[in-house]
């Protein structure tokens, strides 16, 4: 199958682009940025591009836009430009074209403040119909029910939303103190317990997507690693974290205090991907467990697709965690 890639020469494009190729698909990727897995130097708001690039296309796997961190460093007109205006025009061409498989991944920032829960509640259990609450201008355009209610003439192209955490990526934590306080591999690895998500899942859940989409029609998911947490830990999660992760993986502790690592003391938000797994029948590889259990083998605690993409960052000059390599 032909596949369009947007924002291909970004982390999970370039890793939708190198995984579809080594599976025999003709994959064209479309970026902004000059790469060894961008063919089309352009960006999605060009729509004679874009019109270009979606000749003979089965499917395409929309990743381009500007993300959190480049709220600070980007006006608002240029996140509506991209995320806004440039996921209306694939999804246009993509509708006039005949596309029949469309996945825009999305964010879980779209969810916005109801991912904090208030002093005293108990920890946010995030599904899709956790209704969104604005926080900044990163969540809203990327939010698929406010896309896609703006872009009415590609909604029948459009198969799937995704809806992946932004903790899918390797560079630092946003948080100076987390990043002050963890190594980097503790935390991502406390965060597969409830908010990320391993790039090479993130990758086979695209493909399941494109798969399921002539069966499924419009379909929105969150994509995350599966919690080993339920609705009943959610207050002590809160509260008291390492005591519940005790309970569920009593081996934690002792790998924990070799390599000198903690856990956070308490959750806020705990993502649930049990609709994307029965919806799309997609299994996601790479959990807690399997973190713990490469840890304990001396292995890095990631996907090899992860550790051969890398880390990219977000932009061509210094910004502290987010610099392009």
């Amino acid at each position: 199958m032909r596949v369009l890639v947007t924002g291909s020469s970004g982390h999970l494009g370039e890793a939708l682009v190198r995984v579809l190729r080594d599976a025999g698909d003709d994959v064209v990727g479309l970026d902004v940025l000059p790469s060894a897995w961008t063919d089309v130097v352009a960006s999605v708001t060009d729509r004679s591009a874009v019109r270009a690039a979606l000749a003979g296309a089965g499917a395409v796997l929309h990743t381009a836009t500007l993300h959190k961190p480049h709220v600070g460093t980007h006006p608002r007109q240029a996140f509506v430009d991209t995320n806004v205006t440039g996921t209306l025009t694939v999804l246009e061409e993509a509708a006039t074209a005949g596309v029949g498989r469309v996945v825009v991944t999305s964010t879980t920032s779209a969810f916005g403040r109801a991912l904090v829960p208030a002093p005293g509640e108990p920890a946010a259990w995030v599904t899709e119909a956790v209704p969104p609450r604005v926080r900044n201008v990163y969540g809203p355009p990327r939010s698929p029910p406010r896309t896609c209610a703006s872009s009415s003439p590609a909604t029948p192209a459009c198969r799937w939303w995704s809806c992946a955490p932004p903790a899918s990526f390797p560079e630092g934590d946003d948080a100076d103190d987390v990043r002050a306080g963890y190594d980097d591999d503790n935390v991502k690895v406390n965060e597969l317990l409830n908010r990320r998500v391993d790039l090479a899942d993130v990758v086979s859940a695209h493909r399941a997507a494109v798969d399921r989409a002539p069966g499924l029609g419009f379909g929105r998911y969150v994509v995350s690693a599966t919690t080993p947490f339920r609705p009943e830990h959610l207050a002590e999660l809160r509260t008291d974290a390492p005591a519940v992760v005790a309970r569920l993986f009593p081996d934690a502790a002792d790998l924990y205090d070799r390599l000198g690592w903690r856990l956070f003391p308490g959750i806020d938000r705990v993502y649930v991907n049990d609709a994307a797994r029965a919806d799309l029948g997609w299994t996601p590889a790479y959990d807690f467990r399997a973190a713990l259990d490469l840890l304990a083998r001396g292995r890095p605690p990631r996907s090899d697709l992860a550790l051969t993409v890398g880390a990219k960052g977000y932009h061509a000059e210094s910004t502290g965690p987010y610099t392009r390599r």
